[in-house]
Protein backbone atom coordinates (compact mmCIF):
# COMPACT_ATOMS: atom_id res chain seq x y z
CA UNK A 1 0.00 0.00 0.00
CA UNK A 2 1.09 3.06 -1.14
CA UNK A 3 1.86 6.15 1.66
CA UNK A 4 -0.20 8.88 1.29
CA UNK A 5 1.59 12.65 2.63
CA UNK A 6 0.59 16.64 2.24
CA UNK A 7 3.22 18.77 0.77
CA UNK A 8 2.62 23.34 0.82
CA UNK A 9 4.11 24.21 -3.38
CA UNK A 10 6.23 27.28 -3.68
CA UNK A 11 3.55 29.07 -4.09
CA UNK A 12 1.82 27.86 -0.81
CA UNK A 13 -1.20 25.05 -2.02
CA UNK A 14 -1.53 22.00 -0.53
CA UNK A 15 -0.85 18.97 -2.56
CA UNK A 16 -1.58 15.33 -2.23
CA UNK A 17 1.56 12.91 -3.05
CA UNK A 18 2.14 9.63 -2.71
CA UNK A 19 5.07 7.93 -1.87
CA UNK A 20 7.68 7.67 -3.35
CA UNK A 21 8.13 10.92 -4.71
CA UNK A 22 8.70 11.37 -8.69
CA UNK A 23 12.59 12.45 -8.86
CA UNK A 24 11.65 16.00 -9.46
CA UNK A 25 9.37 16.69 -6.85
CA UNK A 26 11.81 14.76 -4.73
CA UNK A 27 14.60 17.40 -5.57
CA UNK A 28 12.89 20.37 -4.77
CA UNK A 29 11.38 18.58 -1.54
CA UNK A 30 15.15 18.02 -0.22
CA UNK A 31 16.09 21.42 -1.14
CA UNK A 32 13.55 22.92 0.91
CA UNK A 33 11.31 24.32 -1.93
CA UNK A 34 8.49 22.25 -0.75
CA UNK A 35 7.52 21.60 2.51
CA UNK A 36 5.22 18.34 4.31
CA UNK A 37 2.54 19.88 5.62
CA UNK A 38 -0.91 18.01 7.45
CA UNK A 39 -4.12 17.88 5.69
CA UNK A 40 -5.19 21.08 6.54
CA UNK A 41 -1.66 23.01 6.10
CA UNK A 42 0.37 22.93 9.42
CA UNK A 43 3.43 22.28 10.06
CA UNK A 44 4.04 18.25 9.87
CA UNK A 45 7.10 16.66 12.37
CA UNK A 46 7.81 13.87 12.34
CA UNK A 47 7.64 13.62 16.36
CA UNK A 48 4.15 14.71 15.97
CA UNK A 49 2.53 11.01 15.35
CA UNK A 50 2.37 8.82 18.29
CA UNK A 51 5.24 5.86 18.60
CA UNK A 52 4.79 3.48 21.16
CA UNK A 53 7.58 3.05 23.52
CA UNK A 54 8.22 -0.84 24.88
CA UNK A 55 6.71 -1.61 28.25
CA UNK A 56 9.86 -2.11 30.68
CA UNK A 57 10.45 -5.39 32.90
CA UNK A 58 7.52 -3.90 35.50
CA UNK A 59 4.99 -3.05 32.86
CA UNK A 60 6.01 0.63 32.95
CA UNK A 61 7.01 2.39 30.17
CA UNK A 62 10.16 3.28 29.28
CA UNK A 63 11.74 6.49 28.44
CA UNK A 64 14.11 6.37 25.20
CA UNK A 65 16.01 9.26 23.54
CA UNK A 66 14.95 9.45 19.98
CA UNK A 67 18.62 8.64 18.39
CA UNK A 68 19.85 10.64 15.70
CA UNK A 69 18.32 11.19 12.40
CA UNK A 70 20.39 9.07 9.79
CA UNK A 71 20.25 12.26 7.39
CA UNK A 72 21.51 14.62 9.49
CA UNK A 73 24.30 16.31 7.96
CA UNK A 74 27.53 16.45 9.33
CA UNK A 75 29.01 19.49 11.31
CA UNK A 76 31.27 20.59 8.22
CA UNK A 77 28.20 20.01 5.71
CA UNK A 78 27.31 22.95 3.86
CA UNK A 79 24.44 25.73 5.25
CA UNK A 80 22.15 25.07 2.58
CA UNK A 81 22.58 20.91 3.48
CA UNK A 82 21.75 22.58 6.76
CA UNK A 83 18.85 24.41 5.55
CA UNK A 84 17.45 21.48 3.89
CA UNK A 85 17.69 19.25 6.56
CA UNK A 86 15.58 21.89 9.17
CA UNK A 87 12.56 22.36 6.45
CA UNK A 88 12.61 18.45 6.11
CA UNK A 89 12.34 18.40 9.59
CA UNK A 90 9.26 20.82 9.05
CA UNK A 91 10.84 23.02 11.76
CA UNK A 92 10.54 25.98 9.48
CA UNK A 93 10.20 26.62 5.88
CA UNK A 94 13.81 27.40 3.71
CA UNK A 95 13.06 31.18 3.43
CA UNK A 96 13.14 31.40 7.68
CA UNK A 97 16.27 28.93 7.84
CA UNK A 98 18.07 30.92 5.00
CA UNK A 99 17.85 33.68 7.53
CA UNK A 100 19.90 31.69 10.49
CA UNK A 101 23.89 31.18 10.50
CA UNK A 102 24.42 27.62 9.93
CA UNK A 103 25.70 27.46 13.18
CA UNK A 104 22.01 28.73 14.72
CA UNK A 105 20.54 25.98 12.32
CA UNK A 106 23.43 22.94 14.26
CA UNK A 107 22.02 24.44 17.61
CA UNK A 108 18.57 24.16 16.67
CA UNK A 109 18.60 20.63 15.77
CA UNK A 110 20.32 19.68 18.78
Amino acid sequence: MTETIYVRGEGGAIFTMDLPLPEGIQQRYDSGLLQRVHSDGSPWHAASAPHPTPAGPNGEQEDESPAPAADRPGVNASKADWIAYVVRSGRMSAEDAANFTKADLIDLMS
